[in-house]
């Protein structure tokens, strides 16, 4: 890559994309471990917190490409309220589904939580490649 200012489009794609590649990895890889140490209540939790926070991103990805395509100059962007409704949408279904795996799942709350947070970490490192990309 380059500078920030040459920072495009697809390159933002490009990192959620490998934001997500990374957090299906890491939960791929922590998921039997949780598992074994804790039972398959605290591993299915792990699960929906990273199907929480996929779905998050890819939510993101979805509504900041419809907020770049209505920036970007030329071409006819698609309306955003469907983007906003899937937003909202989504918003509602992860917090039925997070009340509904904590009524249900006698898991660890922590399995739960280090599922939602895999998206933050992935995107951590998915930033810290970008900085490294723009100092070289």
């Amino acid at each position: 890559m380059g500078l920030m200012d040459q920072f495009t489009d697809e390159d933002f794609k490009r990192s959620i994309w490998s934001a997500l590649k990374l957090m299906a990895i890491l939960a791929l890889v922590a998921l039997p471990l949780v598992w074994w140490k804790a039972g398959w209540q605290s591993a299915a939790l792990l699960l929906v917190g990273a199907l929480i926070s996929g779905s998050g991103l890819h939510e993101w990805l979805r509504l900041m490409t419809a907020v770049m395509e209505r920036m970007d100059v030329g071409g006819t962007p698609r309306p955003i309220g469907p983007v906003m409704v899937g937003f909202f949408i989504r918003l509602a279904l992860a917090v039925v589904v997070l009340y509904g795996s904590l009524r249900f799942l006698d898991g660890s709350v922590y399995a739960l939580a280090g599922g939602l947070a895999l998206g933050v970490f992935a995107l951590s490192i998915e930033g810290l490649r970008l900085v490294k990309a723009w100092t070289v």
